[in-house]
């Protein structure tokens, strides 16, 4: 016998009506709730916040074609234009026959409060600016001609909602417009006692909405600047980083065939040595050996991590690295590029080790490159000085013939970067900079362990 169970399905109890499954607001809903939650944030949230209006910074370029106080005064420039604005509107909201002097005193302090407001609490000059204008409207109603705007009031308020929307952002300055013909009509239509009143309310509205369409085409292209030029700042470090690793990766695979060329002699000694000498002794074969396995081990090691620096299209040169010994040939190219270049060395010369040779060599060879792309018919001089402790160097190269001729270079212009590496990697000393005479000069020490007797 089988028995059946069946489930009575009760009424929600309204109680519960808490625990219903959300249902999603529909889009215009959203969009309400949205732009309720901007006017809030916009224009009441914080709209006694005392924001004072900064100067203009020593960057500015109105400041920076001043020069000694007029420089200083000139960063104090928005709130003069504040100041002059506020006598503006003191010398219009004044300017009345029909009120006695008194009356048109106090008018234009009211009248000018929420323009010189702007430059401490921007938002809570809008709202004072438009109960200054509702209370002039009513107390002065005989002036049929300017409803719901007086003349000073009129101007004062384009100057706030300017001002404003210069301090805040084009969506505040959307909601101040909005605001601005809510007002308008709704003085038309709630403050005239039935009768009739010219109106200035579309006036107002086309010329604020000219002010603010040009404040925020004003704010759209500041903020491109500031992106573009933000980009920029990141387009050149990473150019920078990039050249850098670059020149690292060179200076690398140079490091590479140099170490693993002496390596290589190593084990190459290493294993015939035990065949010069006749009956040698186990110990010594059994050194050897070891110097050879480690000098294998070693040179295994040092291609499988620095070999990685190598491109896929890399070809380790045929030649050996160039060295000082190389240098002349370099300068008679540059000088078949028509660079005028003398060199002069000092000291007694004698064998360095093979890095610092290949950097020296190429730190003449990229000094005398950057000559040659930005002072073009200059004559160039090369100073290399072998002294006890090192090896020094000296690129100088004289002001170009003809600057207004010179077109601005493709490369990378991080040269020096590449050159700073070199001697940091050797721990050496570089100074480069511009000459007295308007040349460019390069100067370098690398340092070199003095060979004792014994290691000779």
């Amino acid at each position: 016998m089988t028995e059946t169970t069946q489930t009575q399905r009760l009424s929600p109890d309204p109680a519960d009506s808490a625990y219903e499954p959300y249902k999603p607001r529909s889009p215009e809903a959203r969009a309400a709730a949205d732009a309720l939650r901007g006017l809030r944030q916009d224009l009441f949230k914080g709209a006694f916040a005392y924001r004072p209006l900064p100067r203009l910074g020593p960057q500015s370029p109105f400041v920076r074609r001043r020069s000694g106080r007029l420089r200083e005064y000139a960063m104090w420039t928005p709130h003069a234009l504040i100041i002059a604005a506020g006598a503006l509107v003191l010398l219009i909201a004044t300017n009345n026959d029909n009120s006695g002097a008194g009356v048109n005193v106090i008018l234009g302090l009211f009248t000018m409060a929420p323009v010189v407001l702007t430059a401490m609490r921007p938002v809570a000059a809008f709202w004072l600016s438009m109960a200054v204008s509702l209370f002039a409207a009513v107390w002065t109603g005989g002036w049929n001609d300017d409803w719901p705007w007086l003349p000073g009031n009129f101007v004062a308020h384009l100057v706030v909602l300017t001002v404003v929307a210069i301090r805040t952002r084009p969506r505040t300055a959307a909601w101040m417009w909005l605001l601005t013909a809510v007002y308008g009509a709704a003085s038309e239509s709630l403050f005239r006692g039935g009768r009739y009143m010219p109106s200035n309310t579309m006036e107002m509205l086309f010329l604020s909405a000219l002010a603010l369409l040009a404040v925020t085409i004003w704010h759209i292209r500041r903020e491109a600047r500031q992106e573009v030029s933000a980009q920029q700042t990141v387009t050149a470090h990473e150019r920078s980083r990039r050249t850098l690793l670059e020149e690292r990766t060179t200076i690398a695979r140079e490091l590479h065939d140099v170490v693993a060329h002496h390596m290589s002699v190593v084990a190459i000694q290493a294993e015939a040595a035990p065949y010069r000498v006749q009956n040698p002794p186990p110990e010594l074969e059994k050194a050897f050996a070891t110097i050879r396995e480690n000098a294998v081990a070693a040179l295994t090691e040092l291609r499988r991590v620095l070999g990685v620096v190598r491109a896929e299209d890399y070809e380790a040169p045929d030649a050996p690295q160039p060295t000082l010994a190389d240098l002349d040939g370099l300068l008679a190219n540059v000088r078949e590029a028509g660079l005028v270049v003398d060199k002069v060395v000092t000291g007694a010369v004698r064998e360095l080790p093979q890095g610092v040779e290949l950097s020296a060599y190429r730190i003449v060879q990229e000094a005398l490159s950057n000559t040659l792309r930005h002072a073009p018919g200059a004559a160039a001089r090369v100073e290399i000085g072998y002294v006890l402790g090192g090896l020094g160097l000296r690129v100088v190269n004289g002001p170009p013939p003809e600057p207004s001729l010179i077109k601005p270079s493709p490369g990378a212009g991080h040269g020096i970067t590449g050159m700073r590496e070199r001697v940091s990697m050797l721990s050496g000393e570089m100074t480069a900079g511009r000459t007295d005479e308007g040349g460019y000069e390069v100067t370098v020490f690398l340092p070199v362990a003095p060979v004792s007797e014994g290691d000779a």
